[in-house]
């Protein structure tokens, strides 16, 4: 899996998180951004699909 050097998404950028989820970035905030999750290889549930992750918490997949 490549990532890429930036550290916070934009809008339409594809995201990787908690070990197995993958998501694509639907607005962009200071701290954070708000996700709709794609693929979900654990065990966690998200209500409709959705959530929101700190900047510190994911990365960019290129």
């Amino acid at each position: 899996m490549l990532f890429k050097a930036k550290k916070k998404a934009e809008i339409g950028d594809r995201i990787f998180f908690k070990n197995g989820v993958k998501g694509i970035v639907e607005k962009v905030y200071d701290n954070s951004v708000i996700t709709k999750i794609t693929e979900n290889n654990t065990e966690l549930e998200f209500k409709e699909n959705i959530t929101v992750i700190a900047h510190k918490n994911y990365k960019v997949l290129a």
